[in-house]
């Protein structure tokens, strides 16, 4: 899809991914309800409401009034968990739970992006304790997520610091432009619900994926992209089988390339030179 590298005299650029139907095909936060269940954090009846959540989602989208309740309901569920558990509960069933549901389509725009040299970012309204181990599988170079209060005991007070939803999205985004030297004109942004128009809007690049009925026709008022991506697969089993180096590896081929390229011109000139002087 992107085809042309950044040129290494522009001004940096970025690609904001939305998380939820949009990088993986399910609920980032809810998929993990199974491993909080057996963890000893929630009981069999949350088990099976964040379940019922997880269909009406997935069914037809989050509207602005489902989703303030999905909050509500969670961050209350949340109260008193120790932070540290549910770190080391989601590092354990990481790659079981969320590497089978990632989409291919968006890995490899996610690789492309990175190929072009623009940072990639995810904006996710789950809670940072999961998106940021999500981003870090993926290779995001950078997280905005929801942030619950940590009480002086180690455990979530059931308030949130921080949400990461709506206009706040495309605060985020536009501070960090600002802190990173993003050119937003030249950004661009992706995602599945009609709530996060703001951060679409804030990018010269908006694309609606896989888009819930109010972003389609928004999407069509305003001549945006739609992508539909449906093709889930283990990031291992993803054809053709290749991954991008660290960007410190490409940093450091980009120099050996350049260093290759310079010793290549001087002894040029130096044969030029001599076969002058020998006429």
């Amino acid at each position: 899809m992107l085809t042309f590298v950044e040129n290494c005299f522009s001004p940096r650029t970025a690609a904001f991914f939305d998380l939820d139907k949009t990088v993986i095909a399910k609920s980032s936060t809810l998929t993990f309800s199974k491993s909080f269940y057996q963890g000893g954090l929630i009981n069999r009846r949350a088990v099976l409401r964040t379940a019922y959540i997880q269909f009406v989602f997935l069914a037809g989208g989050a509207d602005h009034d489902q989703m303030e309740r999905m909050r509500e309901y969670l961050s209350a569920l949340c109260k008193g968990w120790n932070v540290q558990q549910v770190k080391d509960l989601v590092a354990e069933t990481l790659h079981d739970l969320i590497d089978p549901i990632i989409y291919d389509e968006a890995a490899t725009l996610i690789e492309e992006h990175h190929t072009a040299g623009r940072d990639v970012v995810i904006v996710s309204s789950s809670g940072a304790e999961v998106v940021e181990p999500i981003g870090e599988l993926l290779g995001a170079d950078r997280v905005v997520a929801t942030r619950m209060v940590v009480g002086d005991d180690g455990c979530f007070t059931g308030e949130i610091e921080y949400y990461a939803y709506g206009p706040t999205k495309a605060e985020a985004i536009r501070a960090l432009a600002e802190s990173e030297g993003y050119d937003l004109s030249r950004c661009y942004a992706y995602s599945d619900s009609i709530t996060d128009v703001p951060m679409l809007d804030a990018v010269g690049h908006p694309y609606a994926v896989n888009p819930d009925r109010a972003l389609r026709r928004e999407a069509a008022l305003r001549e945006w992209p739609v992508l539909a991506f449906d093709r889930p697969v283990r990031l291992k089993q993803r054809l053709p089988a290749f991954s991008m180096p660290p960007r410190p590896a490409l940093v450091a081929a980009a120099a050996v390339g350049a260093a290759a390229l310079t010793a290549g011109l001087v002894w040029y000139t130096n044969r030029r030179r001599a076969a002058a002087l020998t006429t």
